[in-house]
């Protein structure tokens, strides 16, 4: 599959004569912080430093997680396209309860098991057209951060030590609850909050270490031997690459509790600091109106997409459809209606590439390019509306004023954001424009049509069609079109 690239589209495709001055503009987004939609701020000039809680690497990324590195992405590619630099830092558990469970059953060595399921979520990214993080710290590689932030909330008094391993008491943090909106006073004695329960004072208390048990994987620590509990390590890593505060945290809306929540708590606790300004939670998928379950049997991956021949970047655009604060009802249905939408958009692009230029005033041309250009990045800007940015370039397409050259400019501009490899198919098409002998069979064909003979014209007409083009008849003449199914080698 070629549509693999690096950024999901040409970077050789620029605009050029682009006069819109896209940095500074007004950008709004909703904030879990406050439960109101803000304009942003970055806290460092001309750049955003951005942390998204990654996978833990025990099996394959299902349809919901991608969902969020999906919502993710076009966040930070609106960004990008804002004219910011982005310090993107992704994390990847790497240890815990699950991980060990897995590689028990499986028999083997737990980094075995991890370095496979990591190498198949860097996969799905690639062909999703997801870009790549900054950095993304592994959790067994920053063990000492996460000692360093134990050692500072043991010694102000915000964790303690039991039998089993070392707590935060969650009693001795007054905002608790500020971004979940959950009053400690309302979290009733006995209901499990987390996996992480153990030895220790209340049943909110959250671990922050867990010391070793036989036969388990450990790490050396100088308040007992142990391995990190699954909190800390989000705390310790973004606050080590991205400082304090720091611009945007994002996740799925189901780590809003306990673990976003955990996060600040520990966070503010060590440093005194307020951790985030921007918490942006990206909502669930429910498969056919019903959550995923194992025992519903409705948890699928991109691998079982790709089975049931569905391109991964079909995915994307159901999700570019979709707002991210919105529930995505998944369906195959719906999957195989956003892939004819897809391949429709592309076959716009590339029957754009085969039309006879129009006569257009240059600066009536840059005016309307321009005007596009200010409605796109407004309806970004504000909330990350993608829905409606598709819309706004259907509605380009469809512009009988505007010349074929200036909708493709626009359409490859806007791919910065949607991610859609719009560069990628166009550049194929050029490479497969139909020759002087393929045009001269064409004409053929027409002037057969014109007399009369079209069992002669059905015969060129096949012989196009093998070649990778399709022809279409109208009332103002045969146009001639780029085969889609040639280009995606489908």
């Amino acid at each position: 599959m070629f549509l693999k690239e690096k950024n999901g589209f040409n970077q050789k495709s620029k605009i050029k004569n682009q006069k819109l001055q896209r940095r500074g503009s007004k950008i709004y987004f909703y904030n879990y912080l406050t439960r109101k939609i803000e304009r942003f701020k970055p806290i460092r000039k001309n750049w955003v430093f951005m942390y998204c809680c990654g996978p833990t690497v025990y099996d394959f990324v299902h349809l919901g997680n991608l969902r969020t590195y999906l919502f993710e992405d076009f966040l930070r590619r609106t960004l990008e396209y804002n004219g910011y630099k982005i310090k993107h830092i992704v994390n990847i558990t790497d240890i815990d309860d699950k991980i060990i469970k897995k590689s028990k059953k499986q028999k083997i060595d737990f980094k075995k098991l991890t370095k496979k399921y990591s190498q198949y979520f860097f996969e799905d990214l690639k062909e999703l057209n997801i870009e790549k993080a900054t950095k993304y710290p592994r959790a067994t590689q920053e063990i000492p951060s996460m000692i360093k932030l134990i050692q500072i909330l043991l010694k102000k008094g915000y964790a303690y030590k039991t039998s089993d391993g070392i707590y935060f008491e969650i009693s001795k943090f007054k905002d608790y609850g500020k971004l979940s909106q959950i009053k400690k006073a309302n979290l009733i004695s006995g209901k499990r909050i987390s996996t992480d329960q153990y030895d220790k004072k209340t049943i909110f208390d959250f671990a922050l270490w867990k010391f070793k048990k036989a036969g388990e994987p450990f790490f050396k620590a100088p308040f007992g031997d142990g391995r990190p509990g699954w909190h800390i390590e989000c705390s310790a890593m973004s606050t080590k690459y991205l400082g304090i505060p720091f611009d945007i945290h994002c996740g799925g809306i189901d780590l809003l509790f306990p673990h976003h929540e955990n996060e600040i708590a520990q966070s503010e606790a060590a440093f005194g600091k307020k951790f985030v300004n921007f918490f942006i939670e990206g909502e669930h998928l429910l498969v056919e109106g019903q959550k995923m379950a194992k025992s519903l049997g409705n948890i699928y991956t991109l691998k079982d997409l790709k089975e049931k021949n569905f391109l991964p970047l079909s995915f994307r655009y159901l999700c570019l459809q979709t707002h991210w604060q919105t529930k995505l009802d998944f369906s195959f249905k719906k999957l195989e209606e956003s892939q004819k939408s897809l391949f429709n958009l592309w076959q716009k692009l590339l029957d754009l590439l085969l039309e006879k230029p129009q006569k257009k005033s240059s600066k009536f041309e840059n005016q309307k390019f321009i005007k596009y250009q200010k409605k796109f990045l407004e309806i970004i800007n504000f909330n990350l509306n993608t829905k409606k940015a598709i819309e706004l370039l259907y509605q380009i397409l469809e512009d009988k004023n505007l010349s074929s050259k200036t909708k493709l400019k626009l359409s490859i501009d806007f791919d910065k954001v949607f991610g859609l490899s719009f560069g990628k198919i166009l550049k194929e098409g050029k490479k497969n424009f139909p020759s002087k002998k393929i045009l001269s069979l064409v004409k053929k064909r027409e002037n057969l049509r014109k007399k009369g003979n079209f069992k002669e014209a059905d015969k060129i007409r096949e012989k196009i069609q093998k070649n990778g083009y399709q022809i279409e008849d109208t009332k103002k003449g045969t146009k001639i079109k780029i085969d889609l199914k040639k280009i995606l080698k489908i």
